[in-house]
């Protein structure tokens, strides 16, 4: 259990940090590669967790030299994840992190995921009532690795940047922390790695 007494603020991403969805996006990027007739690499596309789906189809187009329509594909894609029904479920080391943390410190999600998936997903696995705010995809103009989100929590919970810690599983993540002025704290496989890494 990493100490975060020197912190006022959590924030942490969603898919594979704090629910274990990744393998139903996975899945669900599949079928929409399929599709598309965009090849499928699954280190590529997990490698690209917490950027704005709409964003990844702008990447594949421009990787594989294709001109898909960017809204018809995000839009395939969040029906494909819809429809494979995965039951999401928390991720032990982070939940404990939450838990130890309840009532002590401000703690909010930024997230890749569009709001309507964010928060239903939240909602099913009892961490949306936990929460001081959610900010999405759909919240702001810049997805991660822009900063933006995260400086949204920061801003959402009235903390400075300086004094929050961001859980993040994928390097596009940290590069968002990084950019946001937030030490972050890396989940990989469900697992806690320490130390911490401090932007200073």
């Amino acid at each position: 259990m990493p100490d975060l007494s020197r912190y006022k603020g959590i924030v942490f991403d969603m898919d594979g940090t704090l629910i274990d969805s990744m393998g139903a996006h996975g899945k669900a990027w599949q079928l929409t590669c399929e599709k598309y007739d965009y090849p499928y690499d699954g280190d590529y596309i997990h490698n690209l967790g917490g950027v704005p789906t709409r964003e990844i189809v702008k990447l594949l187009n421009e990787k594989h030299g294709l001109d898909h329509d960017l809204d018809e594909v995000t839009e395939t894609k969040r029906q494909a994840f819809l429809e494979l029904d995965d039951k999401p479920t928390v991720i032990e080391d982070t939940f404990a992190v939450m838990k130890r943390y309840q009532g002590v410190l401000k703690m909010g999600v930024g997230t890749g995921s569009e709001r309507g998936n964010a928060i239903s997903m939240l909602t099913a696995t009892g961490l949306l009532e936990r929460l001081e705010t959610v900010v999405t995809a759909t919240d702001v103009l810049n997805g991660k690795p822009h900063g933006e989100t995260f400086l949204t929590v920061a801003l959402n919970m009235g903390i400075e940047p300086k004094d929050c810690v961001v859980f993040e599983d994928t390097e596009i993540g940290r590069q968002a922390a990084q950019n946001a002025g937030m030490d972050c704290i890396m989940v990989i496989n469900g697992k806690i790695e320490l130390p911490i890494q401090t932007i200073n």
